[in-house]
Formats: C-alpha cells, sequence, structure tokens
C-alpha cells in the first residue's frame, strides 16, 4: 500500500533552487526597557553597545545552591533605555524601507516575553510614534510626486498586481465614488483621528535619498492577525446577518441584524513561491495619515487581555504588511507602461509577535489558557525551524524545515529562502522575576544571529532613457509658457483671421470705388470686370469645393465602411476572447476546486503520513526489544550449550577413566586366571608324571565336617597329606572339595569408595576368582613360595560318592 500511494512533496519540480551568491546573517538588535519602579531589582546590563550582562538575581542563587553564573550576549546592536524610537529606526528599519522601494523585500518582527515593550517599540505611543508610523512617514516623504492616481495599478487575488491605463482607472474611481458602501478617505485634508494625530505627527521628514523619479508607484497596506493557529483579516467588514439567528461559541443564538465572527483566511503559494493569504483586504493608501488610519481600524479588532503580567497583553501575532508597486513610465514620460513584466511589487512586513508567558505566573484559564498554549507552540516552532536551518547551514545536511507546523512560520518561509533580508528585535525586560524566560529569549536570540539569508538581487533595469519624467514636464512647462505669451485661446481666433485674410488676398484687388464725376465711364465698367472675376473665381471654388466636399463624403464612406468592416471583425474578436475568456474562468473555477479538494487530499494524506510514521516508530520499537530478547535468548542458548558442552567432556572423561580402570581390572583378572590355570597345568602335569611313592594318609571326615577349612595358600598346614616331589618340592593330595579365591587388588578400593555404596550383584565375582575342584589333587609347591597372598583356602567338606 505504502508504494502505490507513496507521494513526493508539493510541487517539488518547481521549487526554486537556493539562491546564489552572497548571503547575510540575520540582524538581531536587542532593546532594554526601562525598568517600572526603581526599587525593582534588576538581572540585565548594558556592558557595550553590542552586549549585555544577564546574571541570576539574589533569590534565584539561593535557590540554585549559591552558583552564581554571569552570561554575556552579542548583538548586532543595543538600545539601552534611554534610547529614544527614532535612534531604533534609523538602524534597524529606515534599510528596511530603502530597500522596498529599490524593489526589495524585508520582514521585521519584535520577540520577547510578555511586557517586554514589543508593541510599544512596534506602533509607539503618542508623541513618540514607532517604527510603523516612521516607515509610512519616509515611504510617502520619498514618493509622494511620484504616485500614480488611485486604481492605476489593481492588486489581483493571486498576489499579483495590473496596471491599467488612465481611462479604465478613472471609471474605475467613479464606479466606486457611486457605490454605497463607505469609501476609503482621501486627500490629505480630512480631519485627523485625534487619538493617534500625535503617533504620526513625525517631523524628521527622512526620506530615501535615491528614488527612480521616471517610476509611478503605489502603496498597499494590510493588516491580519494569527489567533490560536487561525489568520483573521482585521480590516475585513463584518457580515451582516438579517435572514435567521446563527449560534456563537458560546452557544447562544445570534440576534437578526448581528455581526457574524469574521472567518479565517488560508494560506497560499504563488507562482513565484511567495506565500499569501487569499481573500485578504488591501487597502489603496496616499498619505502616511490615511496608512495609520487603516492600521488604527484595524488595531481596534486585534484581540488584547488583561493578565497578572500585561494590563494589555497581545493574544495574538500581528502582522502589517506593505505592498509598494511600481512600473515606469513610457519613452514620452506621460503614461505608464502597460507591461506587466516591468511591474515591480515589493512588501515589507511588520510583525508584533505575541509574548512568551508561563501559566504558572500569569495566573491562566480558560481562553486564556487556550491562548497561551497557541503562543508558545508557535514560537516553539519559531525556534525549531531557526534550529534546523542552523544545522542545515553549518553542518551542511538536508533536512527539511518544518514551516506548515505553524501559520506564523509557513507565512515566512520565503523570507528565510531568500526571498529578502530578515531584522529582530528582541525586547527584554530587565526586572529579576522574568530571569528565565529572558534567559531562553537571549540564547534564542544569540542562535538566531548564526542563520544566514541570501542576499536578494537588485531588479533589472527598463531600458528606457533615464529622466523622461522631467523632460516631458519642461516641455508642457515651456508650450504653456509661449502660450501665455501668445494671449493663450485668443491666439487661435486671430491664426483663424489671418487665414480667412490670405484667402480673400487670392481674389483680384477691388478697384476704387470713388465716383467724383457723373460722366464717369471708367470706375463702373473696371469694377463690374474685377466683380466677374471674382465672381467666376468663386464660382470656379465653388465647384472645386463641391468636388472636394464630394470626394471626402465618398472617403468617409468608404472609411466608414472599413470601420464598420473592422468593427464588425474586433466584435467577432471580442465574441472569441468572450468565450476563450468564459472558458478559461470556468476552467480557473475547476481548478481551483481541484486545488481545494487536492489540498483536502494532501492533508488527508498527511495525517496519514503521520498515523503510518508513529506506526512504524512503534514497530521499530517492538522489533527492536524482541530483537534484543531473541538476543538475550541466543547468549543464554550459547551460555547453556557450553556448559553442557563442558559437562558432556567432564562426563566423558570420567567415563573413559572409569572403562580404562574397568579394562585394567578385567585384564588383570584374566592374567591372574591364565596364571592359576597355567600353575594348575603345571601341577597336574608334575602329579602325572611322578609315580606314586606312598600313599598319604586320609584325615578323619568328621574332623573336617565339624570345622570347615579357610586358609590361604601358604607355608602353614593345608588339609590334605603332604609328601615331597621329584623336584624337591611339596605334593599334597586333597582328599576334600575346596574352594580357592582370590581377592582382586582394586576390591578393596572399590569398598572403599563412598561413590558406589551399591557393589552390584556380581561384585564379588570381581572381587574373588573361585577355583573348584572335585576331586584330590596335588598341587606343587615351591619351598619357601606361596600362589600369593591373596589366595584363601575354603575347604567345604563335602560327602564322598560311594
Amino acid at each position: 500500500m505504502k508504494a502505490a500511494r507513496a507521494k513526493t512533496p508539493r510541487r517539488p519540480a518547481l521549487k526554486k533552487p537556493p539562491a546564489p551568491g552572497p548571503k547575510d546573517p540575520v540582524g538581531v538588535y536587542c532593546r532594554v526597557r526601562p525598568l517600572s519602579r526603581q526599587d525593582q531589582e534588576c538581572c540585565i546590563e548594558v556592558i557595550s553597545e553590542t552586549t549585555v550582562q544577564i546574571h541570576p538575581p539574589d533569590g534565584y542563587r539561593v535557590f540554585r545552591n549559591g552558583e552564581y553564573r554571569e552570561t554575556q550576549y552579542s548583538f548586532k546592536e543595543v538600545f539601552g533605555t534611554l534610547v529614544v524610537q527614532k535612534d531604533v529606526f534609523d538602524v534597524v528599519a529606515k534599510p528596511l524601507v530603502e530597500d522596498l522601494i529599490r524593489g526589495k523585500n524585508g520582514l521585521l518582527f519584535t520577540y520577547g516575553v510578555t511586557g517586554s515593550g514589543k508593541t510599544h517599540t512596534m506602533t509607539g505611543s503618542p508623541g513618540d510614534g514607532g517604527l510603523l508610523p516612521r516607515c509610512l512617514d519616509m515611504i510617502f516623504n520619498s514618493i509622494g510626486p511620484f504616485q500614480a492616481k488611485r486604481f492605476v495599478f489593481k492588486l489581483d487575488d493571486k498576489n499579483g498586481v495590473d496596471v491599467q491605463c488612465e481611462v479604465d482607472a478613472l471609471l474605475e474611481r467613479q464606479k466606486r465614488d457611486a457605490m454605497p458602501v463607505p469609501k476609503t478617505p482621501s486627500g490629505n485634508r480630512r480631519q485627523i483621528d485625534p487619538e493617534f494625530a500625535d503617533m504620526i505627527n513625525v517631523q524628521d521628514h527622512c526620506k530615501v535619498d535615491e528614488v527612480d523619479e521616471d517610476n509611478v508607484y503605489s502603496v498597499f497596506v494590510s493588516y491580519i492577525e494569527i489567533y490560536n493557529n487561525y489568520i483573521y483579516d482585521l480590516l475585513e467588514e463584518a457580515p451582516f446577518e438579517q435572514i435567521k439567528p446563527k449560534w456563537n461559541s458560546c452557544n447562544t443564538p445570534v440576534r437578526n441584524g448581528d455581526f457574524i465572527p469574521p472567518q479565517s483566511k488560508i494560506l497560499r503559494e504563488d507562482q513565484n513561491h511567495n506565500m499569501y493569504v487569499t481573500g485578504c483586504t488591501e487597502v489603496e493608501v496616499k498619505s502616511t495619515e490615511e496608512a495609520f488610519e487603516v492600521f488604527w481600524r484595524g488595531q481596534k479588532k486585534r484581540r488584547i487581555a488583561n493578565t497578572q503580567l500585561n494590563r494589555e497583553s497581545s493574544r495574538s501575532h500581528s502582522v502589517f504588511i506593505i505592498k509598494l508597486a511600481q512600473a515606469p513610465l513610457d519613452a514620452d514620460g506621460d503614461n505608464v507602461l502597460q507591461e506587466k513584466e516591468q511591474i515591480t511589487l515589493s512588501q515589507l512586513s511588520l510583525v508584533d509577535l505575541a509574548g512568551s508567558e508561563r501559566t504558572n505566573r500569569t495566573k491562566a484559564e480558560g481562553n486564556r489558557l487556550r491562548e497561551a498554549g497557541n503562543i508558545n507552540q508557535s514560537l516553539m516552532t519559531l525556534r525549531t525551524c531557526i534550529e534546523v536551518l542552523r544545522e542545515n547551514q553549518m553542518y551542511g545536511t538536508n533536512k527539511m524545515v518544518p514551516y506548515r507546523d505553524s501559520k506564523l512560520t509557513h507565512l515566512f518561509k520565503n523570507y528565510f529562502d531568500g526571498e529578502g533580508k530578515v531584522r529582530m528585535i528582541v525586547c527584554v525586560n530587565p526586572k529579576a522575576e522574568d530571569y528565565e524566560e529572558s534567559l531562553q529569549v537571549m540564547r534564542f536570540a544569540e542562535m538566531t544571529q548564526e542563520v544566514e539569508v541570501a542576499r536578494p538581487v537588485d531588479r533589472p533595469l527598463c531600458g528606457l532613457t533615464p529622466g523622461r519624467r522631467f523632460r516631458n514636464q519642461a516641455f508642457k512647462e515651456e508650450l504653456a509658457r509661449k502660450l501665455e505669451m501668445r494671449g493663450g485661446p485668443i491666439n487661435g481666433e486671430t491664426e483663424e483671421q489671418s487665414a480667412s485674410e490670405i484667402f480673400l488676398q487670392n481674389f483680384p484687388p477691388l478697384p476704387s470705388c470713388e465716383l467724383l464725376d457723373p460722366n464717369d465711364d471708367q470706375t463702373l465698367p473696371k469694377l463690374i470686370e474685377v466683380l466677374e472675376k471674382r465672381h467666376k473665381l468663386r464660382q470656379m471654388l465653388s465647384e472645386e469645393f463641391a468636388k472636394n466636399v464630394l470626394a471626402f463624403k465618398t472617403t468617409l464612406q468608404e472609411f466608414d465602411s472599413s470601420v464598420i468592416s473592422k468593427e464588425n471583425y474586433i466584435q467577432g474578436k471580442l465574441s472569441e476572447k468572450e468565450k476563450t475568456i468564459a472558458g478559461q474562468k470556468m476552467e480557473l473555477e475547476r481548478l481551483e476546486k481541484k486545488i481545494k479538494t487536492l489540498e483536502y487530499k494532501i492533508e488527508i494524506l498527511e495525517k496519514t503520513a503521520t498515523i503510518y510514521e508513529e506506526d512504524k516508530r512503534n514497530l521499530q520499537q517492538e522489533l527492536e526489544s524482541k530483537s534484543q530478547k531473541l538476543q538475550r535468548q541466543a547468549s543464554d542458548k550459547r551460555r547453556l550449550e557450553a556448559r553442557l558442552q563442558g559437562m558432556v567432556a567432564e562426563t566423558t572423561m570420567k567415563w573413559e577413566k572409569e572403562c580404562e580402570r574397568r579394562v585394567a581390572a578385567k585384564q588383570l583378572e584374566m592374567q591372574n586366571k591364565l596364571w592359576v590355570k597355567d600353575e594348575k597345568l603345571k601341577q597336574l602335569k608334575a602329579i602325572v608324571t611322578e609315580p606314586k611313592n606312598e600313599k598319604p594318609e586320609r584325615p578323619s571326615r568328621e574332623r573336617d565336617r565339624e570345622k570347615p577349612i579357610q586358609r590361604s595358600v601358604s607355608p602353614s598346614p593345608v588339609p590334605g597329606d603332604v609328601f615331597k616331589t621329584r623336584g624337591g618340592g611339596q605334593a599334597v593330595q586333597f582328599t576334600e572339595i575346596e574352594t580357592l579365591k582370590q581377592e582382586s587388588p582394586t576390591g578393596r578400593k572399590r569398598r572403599s569408595s563412598p561413590s558406589n555404596p551399591d557393589p552390584p550383584e556380581d561384585a564379588a565375582d570381581s572381587e574373588w576368582t573361585d577355583v573348584e575342584t572335585r576331586c584330590s589333587v596335588a598341587v606343587e609347591m615351591r619351598a619357601g613360595s606361596a600362589l600369593g597372598p591373596g589366595y584363601q583356602h575354603h575347604a567345604q567338606p563335602k560327602r564322598r560318592k560311594p
């Protein structure tokens, strides 16, 4: 199943390679806020312009067994408690605004624990504006005289921008003015809201020195917040429901006519692999006051709450996005180029992160506890992404950065991939109660400085001659000056009169018409002649004029017919284009539905993959435990085999020795038997060969019966008759049956051995050798010798047959 459904990451073939060229580290700055009371204990000290020192408070040293450690952390620059907002802006935000006007992206965010001054640094206070109003003021001071009219630039819903001609922009403005919805305030003469008037009253008049004067600019702003890992548009007008009631989060019906809570927005990726929020409200603004008014309208909707540590604690991450669209003028320097490839869209994101906090200090419960958990989780994901980026850059690994684990990191992933500069201001509160939180913030800041981001490339030049705008303005000014010198509009009438005069001058001049003499007959004929010539000339001009009128009418008719044919052709083409556009719209809708379906499937597959990975880890752990168990059993089996082999070898050796001993005993026994038989044969041979000299006296049988004879073969008296032999020995003639028992040499040892307490039944046979004689024989005995000390004679009297 895994082989059939395995999928690579989303659109890997289109993923951009790492941006080549030099890299810049993330700029991390530190700002220390003043203590709220003079008698508070301080744990952070500013050592130099780039170094701060943090030490544990006194109570912490006692609690930690007297350990006292002072740690120093370095930053690009440190702003102490006496530094004003302007100094922070000049160092941190001003370079980002300059890059924005030059067509580059930038990201600036404030990071720190709750109550450390992040919102104050970003927004400011009455009379002392923060970074955000100062950035807006610098932008409009720089591009003020070069701004385009409203709706010349028009943002689309795919994070792109289009440019319209002046006529379309005018129609768009008229259409917007005719709409009943509340219009965005425009112009500089409107009254500024006194609630934030002091914040934007910046007297610095800071601006960028080098601005491309042959471009036109438009500024668009949007304001979103990330609350409980959901994105909400703070500029979106809440929908007004009048049909049926709905249920809110408290399971109470919302009355007809109430505002419905806003819907969360979705993150998507455009064709340039930049992340954007779909359906987000983007407002075109023309001044600092207008832009900050839009920001303040969204700021009122931002979620804040009162906690134990901060009276107005931000419960969400806010992101204020400034987009700057710019396009060059045409070669005449009068109109904007309509080529979309020449449009540059850059953005500056100002992020006010919610502060990390500990619930045991804030005493959060219910929704506040849930908000704190989501805030800490998103900040932890940001820390994890920074750690993975740092590890990949320092050790050359290629681990996947978990941007998608949080909406915050997913939204700004393109900045860390080399799409713009990244700046971070670490705000810290030097009071002793925030020591542990400040220590964690310092460690994160130190790690972030080691991450490098690719430097953004400069935008290409349009290729047109610079200075077009000023040349066009100079031409218009000179033309207006000359028209003013000629009298302006009256000059046109003068030229028209002179043309009629020139036309009349072509007629023959009239002679003098004074009649001084009644008999004058020359003046009238001359006058009649001149008038006739003028009449003929007039007729000729009238005929020529009629011919010209007819020719002009003919030409005009031909032109009308050609225009009509062209209009028909254009209408046909337009209808075809409209059909094509309608088909493409349907295709786009289908593709959008398909994209939503695929995103849903991808989400399901990601969840399934997560489940499979968890099962895989569990199975691997189970496999490892069973492998360890099998290894232990194998080792136990090997030890048992070795032990059994030792026991078998020991037993084998023991039985081999026992067998050798028994074989030796048996051999000795057989040798003794053979020797006894040989002796008997010798004795029998000697008895047979020797003559009978004398017959021995037979002993009394009753005496033998009374006392059985049991003795060893020795020089002592033996039963029977003893007589001398020829060889010098002695012979005994037994008259009774005797049993000779020979004791085995190993018999005594066996009897004394404790390992064999119960001898077998044939033990007597192995210990003694019985020799039975059924008749009286003569045994030849050597003088002074015996059969052996182990032999004993047991005489058992037996009744002799008659």
